[in-house]
């Protein structure tokens, strides 16, 4: 999977899956330094991924600040090739002061086992 650099960021493209519906989003921010992986609620609405009273909500803290975010489980999520299925993301505003989908965390990446190759700006497992 290619790996985009904008204004100093790392960002790629991920398929994001739920209840048979998917999406396709290409403004997303690899980002090592983020515990968990999360994704614009503006965005996930798109695949009928809303706010459920039976969802965990929680607070999760960054450079960006404190934001409150739920989880849901996704049937998938793929970084081109290189997927999970049955996974837990965070959803939340994501009002950060510029434009992104979301965010793909280290949670993610170990999981995988991703590569990081800056030299020839791909992630591979």
């Amino acid at each position: 999977m290619r790996i985009r650099l904008q204004n100093g960021l790392l960002y790629v493209a991920v398929e994001v899956s739920y209840r048979g519906r998917c999406l396709e989003l290409d403004n997303v921010l690899l980002d090592t330094g983020s515990a968990g992986t999360v994704f614009s609620i503006d965005r996930l609405l798109d695949i009928g991924l809303e706010y459920a009273a039976e969802d965990a909500v929680h607070c999760i803290h960054g450079v960006g600040g404190t934001e409150f975010v739920f989880s849901k489980t996704v049937e998938r999520l793929a970084l081109g090739d290189i997927h999970v299925n049955d996974v837990e993301i965070e959803i939340g505003g994501m009002n950060y002061g510029f434009e992104m989908d979301g965010i793909i965390g280290l949670d993610f990446l170990l999981r995988v086992g991703a590569v990081i190759d800056l030299a020839v700006m791909e992630v591979r497992v």
